[in-house]
């Protein structure tokens, strides 16, 4: 199965990002950050963003698509849940260093620890028993190596990790 992963680069990108309001975090590298408005339009420079990075550091396929699966579902619930549909901002950046890279979503949403009420899917109740909702945290939190949350200063701060490959 092969999957088509776009860097943050390519052609229509900067014009979607553009028309979604995405902005460049101050002080940050053309590639290394971005913010954005709490919006469902802003989604796909997010996936970009998260793809370019990925890229870049030369991830596996599979760590790729498990890197951009918890980055979609953490941004969407950031958008869906965290705002509430009211106005916000998202500033994501991210990071490549010898052993991993790293993606974080900071917000000032309601405070909210994504891992609060997380669990793992009832595999043994029927489906149109099990409770609606939380599927999608769970898959995506442990598809990476590493979750972190934190509170800064009345601001969510969200931190994605995967492990690059060692060299052969």
């Amino acid at each position: 199965m092969t999957f088509d992963f776009r860097t943050a680069e390519a052609p229509g990108t900067a014009e979607a990002g553009k028309a979604a309001g995405v902005a460049q975090a101050p002080g940050c590298g053309r590639a290394n950050a971005l913010r954005i408005p709490a919006s469902v339009e802003s989604l796909e420079p997010v996936s970009d963003f998260v793809l370019g990075l990925g890229n870049r550091a030369r991830l596996r396929e599979s760590s790729l698509y498990r890197l951009r699966l918890a980055a979609d579902e953490l941004a969407t619930n950031i958008v869906m849940h965290g705002y509430r549909g009211e106005p916000g901002e998202i500033t994501v950046d991210g990071g490549i260093d010898p052993g991993e890279v790293w993606v974080r979503f900071q917000d000032d949403a309601p405070a909210f620890d994504p891992r609060q009420g997380m669990r793992a899917p009832a595999l043994d109740v029927p489906l149109e028993e099990r409770p609606i909702g939380g599927l999608g945290v769970f898959l995506a939190f442990t598809a990476v190596d590493t979750f972190e949350y934190e509170l800064v200063a009345g601001r969510n701060v969200s931190t994605l990790v995967m492990r690059r490959p060692t060299a052969d």
